[in-house]
């Protein structure tokens, strides 16, 4: 049997989670079909209708996932977003929002009334650590925060992990799933369209434990980039141990302005030492902020 692709739902809820983020519920029996990937980043396409028609266009997709386009049709408009929780039973499907002016997802989804319908496609996941694993790195802007919380709700306890996550300010900082090896540090006003990201910077800074490791990330494309470039160069994220997303691009962003120095209580959390989670046998929570 063919699997459902294309899934009609409605907005069922909105909560504001920080002044930087907001959380669409969606329900309906088009959920029913909706299969999960399990993957911690999966990730769907929202269909929007043409602003002249009303009309939704929807690509025509085949067997291996290639793209095509009706002919004589509006374009078709969407945007990328992963799914936070996806509840089957319930048939709820939470996607976070980050809050800027000018997108199209994000200014419909402030705006997006109870009851209001569109139609998502399939998900698709792309973290995927080696077996042997016994350690990652996490890294994230606001984009990639929804992501990043999933994937730390899903880690098996035994496997520790590195988490830096940038955002705007404190206020944008959000309560993480609890995990008893996760190693959090929060930067603040740098990445995110104010400054220059500091990901890449931070990622040089981390001391490596040893055994089998893996990284993901998730930014702006800049970032990502200079980060999968030194990653490349690293024998232990060698043989696909790693998984580096661009979320977004900013137009000049390399010309942003540089953040101020890192604080050197910050820079302290992110060179210590984390190889004890890895090895401890009795795991104590250890979260940073």
């Amino acid at each position: 049997m063919t699997q459902q692709m294309f899934h009609e739902v409605a907005v069922a809820r909105r909560q504001l989670l920080t002044p930087g983020m907001v959380r669409l519920t969606f329900a309906g029996e088009g959920l029913a079909a909706f299969r999960s990937t399990g993957i911690g980043d999966e990730y769907v396409r929202l269909f929007f209708p043409d602003e002249a028609t009303g009309e939704t266009v929807l690509p025509i997709i085949d067997g291996e996932g290639r793209w095509t386009y009706p002919e004589g049709k509006p374009p078709v408009r969407y945007s990328t977003y992963t799914v936070r929780r996806f509840d089957a039973a319930a048939r709820e499907l939470d996607i976070d929002f980050v809050v800027h002016e000018g997108g199209l997802a994000s200014e419909w989804a402030q705006a997006a009334p109870p009851g209001h319908r569109i139609v998502i496609n399939s998900p698709r996941g792309l973290y995927q650590p080696p077996p042997d694993v016994r350690w990652q790195v996490l890294l994230a802007d606001a984009t990639g925060l929804p992501a990043l919380a999933r994937l730390i709700e899903e880690t098996p306890d035994a496997i520790a992990s590195r988490v830096v996550i940038e955002v705007a300010d404190e206020a944008h900082e959000q309560a993480l799933p609890p995990h008893p090896r996760a190693l959090v540090t929060w930067l603040h006003g740098s990445g995110n369209g104010l400054r220059a990201s500091r990901l890449a910077e931070v990622f040089q800074q981390i001391p490596l434990p040893e055994g089998c490791g893996y990284l993901w990330g998730s930014g702006e494309q800049t970032a990502i980039r200079a980060i999968r470039q030194r990653a490349r160069k690293m024998p232990v994220f060698q043989d696909s141990r790693s998984k580096l997303i661009a979320y977004w691009i900013e137009e000049g962003a390399e010309s942003r302005g540089r953040p101020e120095a890192l604080a050197s209580e910050v820079s302290a959390r992110i060179g210590a030492d984390w190889s004890g989670l890895v090895e401890a046998k009795t795991p104590d929570l250890l979260t940073l902020s």
